[in-house]
C-alpha cells in the first residue's frame, strides 16, 4: 500500500535524517516535509549524519509549502497527537487501528481498504494543529507510560513505521551469520590423538589406567559439532600444552 510520511513545521535538521533512516529500516520512502525551518534542511550536515545510510529517502523528499500539497493523491490520513481533543477524528493506538483498517473486506459491494495511508507529525514543540489533526481520518496515539509521554520526533516515526510494516506483513528475520562447516570424523579423531598425547604429557591421563578419559571426551566434542576453525583451535591448545611439559621436563642425567 502506498504509504507516505509527513513532517509539518520540522525545526530541527537532525529529525529529518533520524527520519528518512526510521523509514528505510521499515522499507518506506516517500518523506513529504511541510515548510521546515531550514529550506536547504536535506542537505544539511546534521540532517545527512542522521540519517546514517538512508540518503536515498533524502533524495526523494520533497519539500512543500502547505499541507494540501503534502496531502495530494492521499486517501487516508493519520494523524499523530498525544494531547486529547475534545473534537475531531477517534483516537487509537497504531497497532489497533492498523489491524482494523486492513480487515476491511475488498469489492465493490464492501467497505474497501484505503488505497493510500499518509501519516502525519507536528513540530517538535507544538505538535500537530488542531486544524490539521480534525481533516484525519483517526488520530494516533502511542501507548507510553502516562506519568511520561514524550516521544522523540524520530522515534515517534520509528514506532508508527514499525507497526504498519507489521501490520503489511513485516519483513523476514534475516539470520545474522550462516551455520559454520563442520568438522569430519577423521579431524576429530587426529585431533583425540593430539589431546591424548598433550593429556599424558602433562599428567593429566595416566596412559596405563585411561579408563574412559577418550570416549568421554569423544562424545563431547560429537555434540560440539565442532567447526573445522574450532578444530585448529583445540589442536593448538594440545600444542602448546606438549610444549609446556617439554620445558618443563627435567633434564636426562
Amino acid at each position: 500500500m502506498k504509504t507516505r510520511f509527513v513532517l509539518i513545521h520540522t525545526s530541527h535538521a537532525g529529525n529529518v535524517g533520524a527520519t528518512a533512516r526510521a523509514m528505510k529500516t521499515m522499507g518506506f520512502d516517500d518523506l513529504v516535509l511541510v515548510a521546515p525551518r531550514w529550506a536547504n534542511v536535506l542537505n544539511r550536515e546534521e540532517t545527512i549524519q542522521r540519517a546514517s545510510g538512508a540518503l536515498d529517502v533524502l533524495k526523494n523528499a520533497r519539500i512543500v509549502p502547505t499541507l494540501d500539497e503534502a496531502l495530494d493523491g492521499m486517501t487516508h490520513l493519520c494523524a499523530t497527537a498525544m494531547t486529547p481533543r475534545d473534537f475531531g477524528p477517534p483516537t487509537r493506538a497504531p497497532r489497533d487501528h492498523f489491524a482494523q483498517l486492513l480487515s476491511a473486506p475488498e469489492g465493490p459491494d464492501a467497505a474497501a481498504r484505503p488505497e493510500s495511508v499518509a501519516f502525519l507529525f507536528g513540530s517538535e514543540r507544538f505538535g500537530m494543529q488542531n486544524d490539521d489533526v480534525y481533516r484525519c481520518h483517526v488520530a494516533l496515539s502511542i501507548p507510553t507510560d502516562p506519568c511520561f509521554g514524550s516521544l522523540n520526533l524520530a522515534a515517534a516515526v520509528q514506532l508508527i513505521a514499525y507497526d504498519w510494516r507489521q501490520a503489511l506483513g513485516g519483513f523476514a528475520v534475516q539470520s545474522a551469520t550462516s551455520p559454520p562447516a563442520q568438522a569430519d570424523a577423521a579431524a576429530v579423531a587426529a585431533m583425540l590423538r593430539h589431546w591424548e598425547e598433550a593429556l599424558v604429557a602433562v599428567d593429566f591421563l595416566d596412559p596405563a589406567a585411561p579408563k574412559k578419559l577418550m570416549p568421554r571426551l569423544n562424545q563431547l566434542f560429537n555434540r560440539a559439532s565442532l567447526s573445522p576453525e574450532e578444530i585448529h583451535i583445540l589442536r593448538g591448545v594440545a600444542k602448546a600444552m606438549l610444549q609446556k611439559a617439554a620445558v618443563a621436563e627435567p633434564p636426562k642425567a
